[in-house]
């Protein structure tokens, strides 16, 4: 029985059953990091002795009959952003390198109640910051379809330990792509949930402590395929331990029955951001797809915004995140730039600086805004199921490590454009707090993974889930990188 690429969730079944063993499972994956890991660096922290001991007891408590749960007995790996009790997390922090949590975040925790065995680490850039992988702690973590590019960020260790084969299932979160950008460099699926669904509470920024729920930011699983990501969805949902929901956690079902009943919006390029054309291409051809299998497809819909503004105030919202974990000079470095900069100046670096300086009265003014787009977009989802655009509107690109990330360019059908355009398409839907589904379509003429997301309205995971399902079982499957599938 091979254990390659195979849904954790069906690895969880074959230990329940007494098919296999948690043990050998985990010794697997063992042997897979010690073949191919050092060429990647992906996997940056492991503890197999607790890993072993508990694989034993998960054999055990299965020759009792006892079962643990949906992953009973499933070792896996976690992005390095998540506080493991007893094993590092670094958060790509130097000043971390050798911190040992007390206690586990609330995603990781739901993970092992439901019986999963956390044995790794996945690494990050410098505290979940960058769209590529490489700190002062762990290096780089390189893309195992071309280890000279990038596999994202900032979950990208997570994506490119999938790829390889290393893990079977992760944990990732997403404040600016960070889950869907690095699925869609690498050919893995990814889900960042609506708003709210998954605790982020111990994840790393904003800190171990922390009971609030940062702004925009998600947490949600990477697999190898939808039925994972469905799976472990259901076993994430709900709040941190102690906390009171704010809202109700029972997701609704899929909002079509039937194909011929799918509504498909795609927005497959646009002047806002530029797309590569093999991108767009193989966003068309998904849609092409449902519209083969008899979906209504729309390639003109658009929701009632504009999304060069929904840039400049996702923009800004993101940054007053970010830039609450930043010393206390660079706020005041950046309220000194936007004090002397004209106001209608938008452009990206002082973009980012006008999010880090943001006053609260300010942000009310900006979350006003945010609200009247999230209304636009509910307007819109009453005449559309799922909306179908890029992840980002590059392939995976060469590692580019400038210490100024504004220097940084990225090449679009030959043009030369600001590396922080990266962010734009990740936006267009982060910033109403919609889900959305990132889901492999293929590959670029020379051999490097396209992904698209499939955004639903708030509350709509299963509808994008479901679509993801179609296009998984209909146009692209995972398909390993070259020279990992055996």
């Amino acid at each position: 029985m091979s254990l390659l690429y195979r849904s954790a969730f069906g690895i969880a079944e074959d230990i329940k059953a007494r098919q296999i063993s948690a043990v050998d499972v985990l010794t697997f994956f063992l042997d897979r990091i010690d073949t191919f890991n050092a060429e990647l660096n992906a996997v940056v922290a492991m503890d197999t002795d607790a890993a072993l001991t508990r694989a034993r007891a998960a054999d055990e408590a299965a020759d009792r009959g006892e079962d643990w749960g949906p992953l009973h007995g499933v070792p896996l790996t976690i992005k390095d952003a998540y506080c493991t009790a007893g094993l590092v997390t670094v958060g790509g922090i130097p000043a971390r390198a050798e911190h040992i949590p007390r206690r586990n975040a609330a995603a990781v925790q739901r993970y092992i109640n439901a019986g999963a065995i956390v044995f790794g680490k996945t690494n990050v850039p410098f505290m979940s910051a960058d769209l590529q992988v490489f700190n002062d702690v762990y290096g780089v973590t390189n893309n195992p379809w071309r280890r000279d590019r990038t596999c994202g960020g900032s979950s990208g260790g997570s994506a490119a330990a999938l790829a390889a084969g290393l893990t079977p299932l992760e944990l990732g979160s997403d404040i600016g792509g960070s889950i869907r950008t690095p699925c869609h460099f690498n050919g893995v699926f990814g889900h960042k949930p609506t708003y709210g669904l998954v605790s982020l509470q111990g994840h790393l920024p904003p800190g171990e402590d922390v009971l609030s729920e940062p702004d925009l930011s998600v947490a949600g699983p990477l697999a190898t395929c939808v039925d994972d990501l469905e799976k472990a969805l259901d076993v994430l949902i709900g709040p941190a331990p102690g906390v009171a929901a704010e809202h109700p956690f029972n997701l609704p079902a899929a909002g079509f029955d039937a194909v011929d009943q799918l509504r498909v919006a795609v927005w497959s390029n646009d002047s806002f951001c530029p797309v590569d054309p093999v991108i767009a291409e193989h966003v068309e051809a998904a849609a092409d797809c449902l519209e083969g299998l008899g979906a209504s497809v729309d390639r003109r819909a658009r929701p009632d915004i504009d999304p060069e503004a929904n840039h400049h105030n996702y923009t800004q919202l993101m940054l007053s995140v970010l830039g609450a974990d930043m010393p206390e000079s660079v706020r005041r470095m950046a309220e000194s730039r936007v004090a002397e900069a004209d106001p209608d100046d938008m452009s990206e670096p002082l973009l980012q600086m006008r999010g880090i300086a943001l006053s609260h009265r300010d942000w009310l003014r900006q979350n006003e805004i945010r609200m009247r787009t999230r209304r636009a977009w509910a307007s819109f989802f009453t005449h559309y199921d799922v909306l179908l655009c890029p992840c980002a509107h590059v392939p995976a690109f060469p590692h580019d490590h400038a210490e100024d990330m504004q220097s940084r360019l990225l090449h679009v059908d030959g043009v030369a454009r600001p590396y922080t355009e990266i962010l734009r398409w990740a936006g267009l839907t982060l910033n109403a707090l919609l889900p959305a589904t990132a889901v492999p379509l293929g590959t670029t003429r020379d051999g490097l993974p396209v992904g698209c997301q499939i955004a639903a309205a708030h509350m709509g995971d299963r509808t994008s889930l479901a679509v993801a399902r179609l296009l998984e079982t209909h146009h692209r499957s995972f398909v390993p990188p070259p020279g990992y599938s055996h």
